[in-house]
C-alpha cells in the first residue's frame, strides 16, 4: 500500500518526466516544407524578405511569422507551431499570405 508521503515524494519526479517527454515531442514536430501544396498556395517562404511581392502585394517589410497571430510560440522562438499548417513548425522569420499582425 502506498502512503500519502510516498505519493508526494513521487509527484515531482512524475511532473519532471512529463515535461521532458513534452519537450522531446516538440523537438520531433516537423518543419513546414515550402514545397508542400498548402505552403505553395499560401506563398510560404522560410525567409520573409524573399516573399514574391508581385504575386502577394499584401506583403510589407517587417512582416514575419514571429509577429503573426497564428504563430503559436513566443516572438523570440526560432520556430513554433502554426495553426494553418496543422501544428507543423514555421520559422519566426518566415512569411505566408495569411499573415495577420498580433494585437
Amino acid at each position: 500500500m502506498t502512503s500519502r508521503r510516498a505519493f508526494i515524494q513521487i509527484l515531482p519526479l512524475a511532473g519532471a518526466a512529463a515535461l521532458c517527454a513534452n519537450a522531446a515531442w516538440a523537438a520531433d514536430t516537423p518543419q513546414v516544407d515550402p514545397k508542400d501544396p498548402q505552403a505553395v498556395a499560401l506563398g510560404y517562404v522560410a525567409d520573409a524578405t524573399k516573399a514574391d511581392k508581385a504575386k502577394f502585394p499584401r506583403y510589407a517589410a517587417g512582416q514575419a511569422c514571429g509577429s503573426c497571430q497564428l504563430y503559436q510560440g513566443k516572438p523570440t522562438d526560432a520556430s513554433a507551431p502554426c495553426a494553418l499548417f496543422g501544428g507543423k513548425h514555421v520559422g519566426a522569420k518566415a512569411w505566408c499570405s495569411a499573415y495577420v499582425k498580433k494585437a
